[in-house]
C-alpha cells in the first residue's frame, strides 16, 4: 500500500511538479513513526518523548527533511490521498515542488500512515 500511495503523490503531481523519488531513509522514518503510533495508541507529529517528525527523519539518516503528513483509519491508499487532498495543510505538502523525495509507512494495526517528504 505505500507504494500505492507513492503512485497517487505522483498522479496528483503530473503535469505541477517533478515526480517524488523514493528514498530509504525516509521511508524507514516514516515506517517507524507509524508503528510507534500503532503500538502506542498515540496520533501526532510530535512523539510523547517530544521528538519532531523533522528529528526523526535526521536520525533516520537524511539530512534535510521537509514535511509530514499522518493519517489514522483509512483502509486503502485511495481513502488516505482523498483524506489528504481534502485537507489545505496536507495537499500543500503533497504539491509542493520543492520536495523531491518521499517515504511512506502504514501500520495496519489502526491503519496508522505516514508520508515523510525532503528536499
Amino acid at each position: 500500500m505505500a507504494g500505492e500511495v507513492v503512485d497517487l503523490v505522483n498522479q496528483k503531481r503530473a503535469g505541477r511538479c517533478a515526480p517524488l523519488s523514493v528514498d530509504d531513509r525516509l521511508t524507514t522514518s516514516a515506517q517507524k513513526h507509524s508503528s510507534d503510533m500503532a503500538a502506542r495508541n498515540y496520533f501526532s507529529h510530535t512523539t510523547p518523548e517530544g521528538v519532531t517528525f523533522d528529528q526523526r527523519i535526521k536520525a533516520a539518516g537524511y539530512p534535510r527533511p521537509g514535511a509530514e503528513n499522518i493519517a489514522k483509519g483509512q483502509r486503502t491508499a485511495a481513502q488516505v490521498m482523498d483524506s489528504w487532498m481534502k485537507s489545505d495543510g496536507h495537499r500543500a505538502n503533497i504539491l509542493n515542488c520543492s520536495y523531491k523525495k518521499i517515504g511512506v509507512g502504514i501500520d495496519t494495526n489502526g491503519f496508522y500512515w505516514t508520508q515523510n517528504f525532503g528536499f
